[in-house]
């Protein structure tokens, strides 16, 4: 039986775009779930065989909503992948021996390739400096901390810890932390437990703490760092559920409040508030009667509290920051106010 040619409509059988993401994640622990996403995007490039680049931007465009249906949160993962098409578009454009987006007129398979094989290794390159951007916010970061500082951090953020880690090699600098960890087995709880392991190793006193405890611990705290899921369009951040409040209590005590994250978290989203994030969240549940609620020696407890919602838990719910809340964004690139994140995305996208 002869098998039709793979399409961006009908690609090849074998390739799985959501299984190929996983896998990817599993493999390297480190990856965050942009990178992933770009990655698994660029193995689906080099598995099929369009041939035209209309086919190949289509492909593209169809693994990443694949990929964004397949998670309850998908903003972080939007945030790369949108930016990796966005970046494929502009190397096609870009003038090459190719000739730009005129090479979709080319008739010769050859031609297209050479443009395929180009854009593959564009789509590698991009994942690498990806990649790379974290250890460069980690150096640049460093500086930001002070001798004999305190620092306020909340758990599961990988920049973070990286840039944590690398003050910590530092024989010059003396700091301490405060983390705040979820005591649930939460993927965010553990990398942040490994965090605190790894820093306690590096003789860096660690003191780990409850979200109730963020207000009682800012006395002992001179500055807060923590990363973030996305960065949106009016320089706000899209972050771990609890953030926000620990930008309330930093801005109420005077404390300065550091985002560090890299640029693929850009994300061309304008919230205005808590409840305008494209997610569904039912973090409120109001409920009547006794329903979901059990009575112990100990007290009444709501059940539903850290049951799934909409395929998310609460230990995977988000928060919006407003700007205002906001210091500065540490990225790969420097220091950017919050008012300064729309410029850097117009540069990015137009």
């Amino acid at each position: 039986m002869d098998v039709a040619t793979p399409t961006a409509e009908n690609p090849l059988p074998t390739f799985d775009i959501v299984d190929t993401y996983r896998r990817i994640l599993v493999s390297d622990p480190n990856l965050t779930m942009p990178v992933a996403a770009i990655e698994a995007l660029v193995e689906a490039l080099a598995h099929s065989n369009v041939s035209t680049i209309a086919e190949t931007l289509q492909l593209l465009e169809r693994h990443t909503n694949i990929l964004k249906a397949s998670t309850p949160n998908p903003i972080s993962l939007s945030a790369g992948t949108d930016l990796f098409q966005r970046y494929m578009v502009a190397t096609l454009n870009r003038p090459t021996s190719f000739g730009g987006l005129a090479s979709a007129h080319l008739g010769p398979s050859d031609d297209f390739r050479a443009i395929r094989n180009h854009l593959l290794s564009s789509g590698r390159l991009f994942v690498e400096r990806a990649k790379a951007s974290r250890e460069k916010i980690a150096s640049f970061g460093r500086q930001f901390l002070r001798d004999g500082a305190t620092v306020l951090t909340n758990g599961g953020s990988r920049v973070v810890g990286a840039l944590l880690k690398r003050a910590a090699e530092s024989s010059s600098m003396r700091f301490k932390v405060i983390y705040v960890l979820s005591p649930s087995a939460s993927s965010d709880s553990l990398e942040g437990q490994q965090t605190v392991a790894e820093l306690r190793a590096h003789n860096v006193p660690v003191a780990t703490i409850p979200d109730s405890a963020v207000a009682y611990s800012l006395g002992q705290v001179d500055m807060v760092i923590v990363g973030a899921e996305g960065v949106v369009e009016s320089g706000g951040i899209i972050s771990r559920l609890g953030t926000y409040q620990m930008g309330l209590l930093a801005k109420s005590k005077g404390k300065p409040f550091y985002v560090v994250a890299e640029s693929h978290k850009f994300v061309r989203l304008y919230p205005l508030g808590q409840f305008d994030l494209p997610i569904e969240q039912n973090v409120l549940d109001f409920k009547v009667g006794d329903e979901g609620r059990v009575t112990s020696d100990e007290g009444i407890f709501d059940m539903n509290f850290a049951s799934k919602c909409s395929g998310m838990t609460l230990e995977d719910a988000v928060d919006f920051t407003p700007p205002d809340l906001i210091s500065g964004i540490i990225t790969e690139s420097g220091v950017l106010t919050p008012s300064a994140v729309s410029e850097e995305l117009i540069k990015i996208w137009f």
